[in-house]
């Protein structure tokens, strides 16, 4: 049954990843980085100091800061994807799945703006400050409530149920792999430690998120640092590898286009640019300028694919085990550090993949929890997905690799497929957005938005003329 189950969701996988979204998120991509005038590269510069503003003052009582918004969706963004996710791209698809990761983030970090800025644009109040994503500017901006609902389904199943079984999944692999603990005792400490966090709401989650994802990125690139540095004389052949697999140029596992599809699809999930998740996190920041934090979210995708997915590609090709028959997923990264640093590398991946993918635990719970918001704010729908949730991260644990991992394919083309027809619509929007905080910039004013920034813009709850003053930046 589970094998038949598999077969029909590989299906729809194929179909969505092969043909519709790779046209999609290029061309909406492509799209977007000409309209904004290559934002993405323009304003790197502005998104490193916004996120240092956004870091001191990340005491914030009103709500969540900008960096604690920022930290809630790289802990998302940072999980499974960036160990496991890249060595299973590069085992399928070949070393020319490396290449094909980067462009989508380099283009897809475009989406990543336009979706954030409409985020903040529609936004709404709640008890701990604001809420908001995709759903809530598909129903006011589109006027269709029915498509946020779907959305809002997706998403919830997707990252609150499937992508968590996908997060503790590989938790409990590291594990066994590292220390040869089993996958029950992991699954029921990952359990109860899940609900202690889920259970204290937002800002339990926000400081839960701050804490762990800047040690957890830092200590990772330093020992890949270490691995680059001490093979420094075989980088350009890393390089010519890389690029000569993605186009064929030399034969590799997957050929070109198993390299452009699993480079897609797992750069998709590690950075989530056009997916429309992160948008759930940027839309509980409280800034003065929805650009602001549109800019900050951009910096998540070059974050997470072109720093810390990147370490792990280099880790992985320096090693040369990616040819091993019969390892794939964190495994393989596991022996490929363990290669270049000796036997505790399988231990501080293991590690490594506890804080990483916790944290994304954290961070996907939370993309459910405003979206069960959406559709209905009765306590009891909101008790039924946290027991759901904390359900998932066991049975994820202990169950098989392949069809986690295509159940989040699935689930996750859906959903960016769903965000990208509705961003498609809507850029123009983020767009004059981006037009009024550079005009302000320019004046030598720190830029304000209010509902009458925008022309003609409607059905908008948090910025009201009479609220700029009050807001912090």
């Amino acid at each position: 049954m589970l094998s038949f189950f598999n077969k029909i969701i590989s299906i729809g996988n194929d179909l969505l990843w092969g043909k519709i979204l790779i046209i999609l998120l290029i061309t909406l991509g492509l799209y977007f980085t000409i309209k904004s005038n290559f934002v993405q590269f323009k304003f790197f510069g502005e998104m490193l100091r916004l996120l240092g503003d956004g870091a001191n003052n990340s005491s914030n009582k009103n709500g969540i800061s900008s960096f604690q918004a920022f930290c809630i969706s790289t802990a998302s963004r940072v999980g499974t994807g960036n160990l496991a996710g890249v060595a299973i791209a590069i085992a399928l698809g070949g070393p020319g799945a490396v290449f094909w990761m980067w462009l989508i983030a380099l283009i897809g970090a475009s989406s990543s703006f336009v979706e954030s800025t409409l985020a903040q644009i529609y936004k709404v109040k709640d008890k701990d400050g604001y809420r908001g994503g995709p759903a809530y500017y598909m129903e006011k901006a589109l006027n269709k409530r029915w498509m946020g609902i779907i959305f809002s389904i997706l998403i919830t199943i997707c990252f609150g149920l499937v992508f968590n079984s996908v997060q503790s999944n590989t938790i409990s692999l590291a594990f066994n792999e590292a220390f040869g603990i089993d996958k029950f005792t992991v699954g029921i400490v990952l359990t109860i430690i899940t609900a202690i966090v889920i259970f204290g709401g937002v800002k339990r989650i926000a400081k839960v998120a701050e804490l762990i994802v800047p040690i957890m990125a830092v200590a990772y690139i330093l020992v890949a640092l270490f691995v680059i540095i001490k093979n420094i004389t075989i980088i350009p052949s890393i390089f010519s590898l890389i690029i000569s697999s993605a186009f064929g140029l030399k034969q590799a596992t997957g050929g070109v286009i198993g390299a452009l599809m699993m480079g897609i699809k797992r750069g998709l999930f590690s950075n989530e640019a056009g997916m429309g998740s992160a948008p759930n996190a940027a839309a509980t920041a409280e800034v003065t300028h929805p650009v602001k934090q549109g800019l900050i979210q951009t910096l998540g995708v070059f974050t997470d694919t072109i720093l810390i997915c990147s370490a792990t590609a280099f880790i992985i090709l320096i090693s040369g085990v990616y040819n091993t028959e019969n390892l794939s997923g964190i495994q393989l990264t596991q022996n490929a550090l363990s290669s270049q640093i000796g036997s505790w590398g399988n231990s501080f991946i293991a590690l490594c993949i506890l804080l990483f993918a916790f944290s994304s635990i954290v961070g996907n719970y939370y993309y459910g929890e405003t979206n069960i918001e959406f559709i209905n704010t009765n306590k009891i729908w909101l008790l039924i997905y946290r027991i759901s949730v904390v359900s998932m991260v066991y049975f994820g644990s202990r169950a098989e690799m392949p069809l986690v991992w295509n159940m989040a394919d699935l689930f996750m083309g859906l959903m960016a497929l769903i965000n990208l027809i509705a961003i498609s619509q809507l850029s123009k929007i983020a767009f004059e957005a981006l037009k009024d905080y550079i005009k302000q910039k320019k004046e030598g004013k720190a830029p304000v938005f209010t509902v009458n920034s925008i022309k003609g813009l409607k059905n908008v709850e948090c910025w009201d003329e009479f609220e700029k003053d009050s807001m912090s930046a």
